[in-house]
């Protein structure tokens, strides 16, 4: 048992749109990740992602709205929902989910991610 300082996780790393996980709880993983840019439209067939923003500012866009994120706001996206997260600046975002879930969903290229790095 050992607590986690999020500002110095962060430090740790300057690449966006890979996650890094941070804790484990009941089959979820707590992750860490910076954004910048659009990501890819994508659904998590079986698994809800809870997206908590620490620091900036993001949007995610669905097929029919958009949702935009403030610091210390969050969102649960549905198993099931297409969607696609965008920050048209830097943004800090702490991800909860089962560590079943693969970043791209349902939709694998260059940002996807097969294996998180543990920090």
């Amino acid at each position: 048992m050992s607590k986690v300082n999020i500002v110095e996780k962060l430090s740790l790393f300057h690449d966006y749109w890979n996650p890094r996980i941070v804790g484990a709880l009941n089959g979820q993983h707590v992750k860490l990740v910076k954004f910048k840019g659009e990501f890819v439209w994508h659904k998590h067939d079986h698994e809800d992602e809870l997206f908590y923003v620490l620091k900036g500012k993001m949007r995610i866009e669905f097929r029919e709205k958009t949702v935009v994120l403030h610091e210390n706001e969050f969102l649960i996206v549905p198993k099931g929902v297409e969607h696609k997260p965008v920050a048209d600046e830097e943004v800090s975002v702490m991800l909860f989910e089962p560590d079943s879930t693969l970043n791209t969903g349902d939709t694998r290229g260059e940002l996807t991610r097969d294996t998180l790095e543990r920090i």
